[in-house]
């Protein structure tokens, strides 16, 4: 008769952190890329439109995201340099980058919800237009790409709450760069009886000699 246990298997137990680890970064890299993308999409587009009066009649206005706030694009290059140094550095320096990448995601979205309802843009433009320091944009409305701008912010959120979770799983470019203690191989001495290898010796500035 077969025995049967109900521990289990050392590999399997083993394997989830990776397997947690490959999907978490897969995950934090598409949500972090994606977000910046759609953040930086959306501040290019119009958030607002409105009209001035003018003598002999009114003056339309626009306004893209970029003249209503410039913080959801500027957090959104950050949290994408941040995702990068994600795997630059280690243990406490990963955490304070994976926060700093949550942070932007973060201000992101309140940015861009702040900016959501913001008139300000507008008014200046319509004081322009209109040579008056107190004139005001008259019927304004905006669109949906504050909102959209805010969801890129989500992404960027996301993955940095995914950094701060398994960031410690994740692997790292600095470690395949670092020496290791061992002391490398000396080269073999040349052979007298080759010539071509003493040449070779003395370009590399070793002894030929062996000694």
């Amino acid at each position: 008769m077969e025995y049967v246990t109900a521990v289990p298997h050392p590999r399997t137990e083993a394997a989830r952190p990776a397997r947690a680890g490959r999907r978490s970064l897969a995950l934090a890299l598409l949500c972090g890329a994606l977000g910046a993308a759609v953040a930086l999409l959306a501040t290019r587009q119009q958030w607002a439109e409105g009209a001035t009066p003018v003598a002999g009649g009114t003056i339309p206005l626009t306004a893209k995201g970029s003249d209503v706030t410039g913080v959801p694009a500027a957090l959104a290059i950050v949290g994408l340099a941040a995702l990068v140094a994600v795997f630059a550095v280690r243990r406490a320096g990963r955490t304070a980058v994976a926060g700093l990448l949550a942070l932007c995601g973060a201000g992101s979205v309140a940015a861009a919800l702040a900016g959501a309802s913001d008139g300000s843009a507008l008014d200046e433009q319509a004081a322009r237009a209109a040579g008056d320091t107190s004139a005001t944009v008259a019927a304004l409305t905006h669109t949906a790409w504050p909102y959209v701008a805010a969801a890129g912010g989500v992404l960027i959120l996301l993955a940095g709450l995914l950094a701060l979770r398994y960031g410690r799983l994740w692997p790292s470019m600095s470690g395949r760069y670092e020496r290791s203690g061992a002391p490398r191989p000396r080269r073999a001495a040349a052979d007298p009886d080759r010539p071509e290898e003493l040449w070779k010796a003395l370009d590399r500035g070793e002894d030929p000699t062996g000694a």
